[in-house]
């Protein structure tokens, strides 16, 4: 008896990792893993990405010292070169700032939020969008007429100056209450209103193609709500243009965080992102203190280059024509 017990809990703790096994098997015999391994350079991206991701992790282990701490930083080490010029100290790889903070840690901490706020606004739009393009697409008529339009007046505007002005609302209506983790969520939500437009549409579009097929109905015949038909069935079928759409679009929200903190309305020069450190930088550009913009400037555009290189190839891989 017991030794059935066992061979039971065996086969039990045996299935998760089958499944899991099997999952990794069919990912590794699939077409776009196929069409990964066939480029070169989308694996040179990928592993890029991967590298600052990894960074921006772990900043805190491999920076030699936190940026955001007024206490590990002197003002006496302020302006120093790069190790490898004349005037380089260690342990100060690519020098420091007018603070004195080192460069190298400045970049990991704020590539850090960076990724953050591009990663937040990106699920924020992604799901405000996926929501009104199921919703427009699936009932249609008044519902979807009122959507669109709002999303036709969204894409007459560039999207930072959705994102300035959403920005300056919460400014104005929060005032001097606005800390550093207040002003990450109002960067959160400016960017995600700024891009929930083209997941809308794209799920609408997809939506309305759907739900005029067979299991569509029989969904509805068998008695399924609204909600759950949506989600169950027609949004997985959607989901390959919205990742391609996420990628490209983390790219842009990178950019558009760092293009607001660049011009002053983002985090504060104690909390600084890539954007605040390239803002810092340009200061002192004639000055000679050229390391100051220009790694964090390397680092933003190497960053947003993988990350675009990943989303192009994406979206050849997941189309169909293309194959």
């Amino acid at each position: 008896m017991s030794d059935a017990v066992v061979s039971n809990s065996d086969k039990q703790s045996a299935q998760p990792v089958q499944a899991a096994h099997g999952w990794f098997s069919r990912a590794l015999d699939s077409d776009l893993f196929y069409s990964f391994r066939r480029s070169k350079l989308t694996m040179v991206a990928a592993a890029i990405t991967v590298l600052f991701f990894l960074l921006a992790i772990f900043a805190s282990v491999l920076a030699v010292q936190n940026p955001f701490d007024p206490a590990q930083l002197q003002l006496m080490n302020s302006r120093i070169s790069p190790l490898w010029t004349a005037d380089g100290q260690s342990p100060f790889l690519l020098g420091t700032d007018e603070q004195g903070r080192d460069v190298f840690s400045a970049i990991l901490y704020g590539m850090r939020i960076s990724l953050a706020v591009g990663v937040a606004g990106v699920i924020f739009a992604g799901a405000l969008g996926i929501a009104l393009g199921l919703i427009a697409g699936y009932f249609g008529g008044a519902v979807d007429g009122v959507i669109m339009r709002i999303a036709d007046v969204q894409l007459t505007f560039p999207a930072i100056l959705i994102a300035l002005l959403v920005n300056g609302i919460a400014k104005s209506i929060l005032g001097n209450r606005l800390d550093a983790t207040s002003m990450l969520v109002v960067l959160v939500i400016s960017i995600g209103l700024s891009f929930w437009v083209g997941y809308a549409r794209t799920v609408r579009s997809s939506v309305m193609v759907e739900k005029n097929k067979d299991y569509v109905a029989a969904a509805q015949l068998i008695g399924l709500p609204a909600p759950k038909i949506m989600l169950r069935h027609v949004l997985p079928n959607t989901m390959g243009p919205i990742l391609v759409i996420a990628t490209i679009n983390l790219a842009l929200a990178i950019i558009t965080e760092a293009t607001l903190s660049f011009l002053g309305v983002g985090l504060p020069d104690t909390m600084p992102s890539l954007g605040t450190l390239i803002r810092i930088g340009n200061n002192y550009l004639f000055a000679g203190e050229w390391w100051i913009v220009a790694f964090p400037g390397l680092a933003l555009a190497a960053l947003i280059l993988s990350i675009n290189l990943l989303g192009d190839w994406l979206r050849d891989a997941l189309n169909p024509k293309l194959r």
